[in-house]
C-alpha cells in the first residue's frame, strides 16, 4: 500500500518545521519523488485549507513553508461542568465521604 503524496509531502515539512518550497522539491527530488508545478502546488493549497501548513511568498519565485500549531482552548465553564460531574458520580456512592 502506498502513502498518498499529501502525506509525504505533509512529513516532510514536519521534519523541517519551516521550509522553502524550492528546497522542498529538492528534497523530494532526492527520495525519488518528481511533481510537477501544478500538482505541487494542488498539494500545497489542499494542505493549507485543512490547516496543516502556512504558505507565505518571500520573494517572487519562492514561498516559505510552515507548520501550522493548533492550541487546543480550554473553556472554563467546561471544565467547571466536569469538575461538578466527577464531584456528583463520587457523591452518588453509598458511604461516600468527602474529606
Amino acid at each position: 500500500m502506498t502513502i498518498p503524496l499529501r502525506n509525504t509531502i505533509n512529513d516532510k515539512i514536519r521534519e523541517a518545521n519551516a521550509i522553502t518550497d524550492v528546497d522542498l522539491q529538492k528534497a523530494l527530488t532526492k527520495v525519488g519523488i518528481v511533481l510537477p508545478d501544478d500538482r505541487f502546488n494542488k498539494i500545497l493549497l489542499d494542505l493549507e485549507i485543512l490547516g496543516l501548513i502556512r504558505v507565505s511568498w518571500i520573494t517572487k519565485d519562492e514561498r516559505r513553508i510552515e507548520v501550522c500549531v493548533v492550541e487546543k482552548e480550554t473553556d472554563a465553564v467546561d471544565e467547571q461542568n466536569k469538575a461538578a460531574q466527577e464531584r456528583d458520580y463520587e457523591a452518588s456512592f453509598p458511604g461516600f465521604e468527602k474529606t
